[in-house]
């Protein structure tokens, strides 16, 4: 089950948020067929393509 929540800048937590972010950090991942776990190469490149994006993304702002 996914619960999306919308966050604005400088919005403070309520203590029900808190609470399930603390909650969530305990919860072992998960690897499935779906989001397999991660090879050495696979986070370099993750990593790199994130860099790139963020990079291209300050450059429009």
């Amino acid at each position: 089950m996914t619960i999306t929540v919308e966050y604005k800048k400088g919005q403070e937590l309520t203590k029900d948020q808190i609470a399930e972010i603390e909650a969530a950090k305990k919860k072992p991942i998960v690897y499935d067929d779906d989001s397999p776990e991660l090879t050495p190469a696979m986070e370099k490149a993750f990593s790199l393509a994130a860099k790139n994006r963020n990079r291209y993304k300050k450059e429009i702002s």
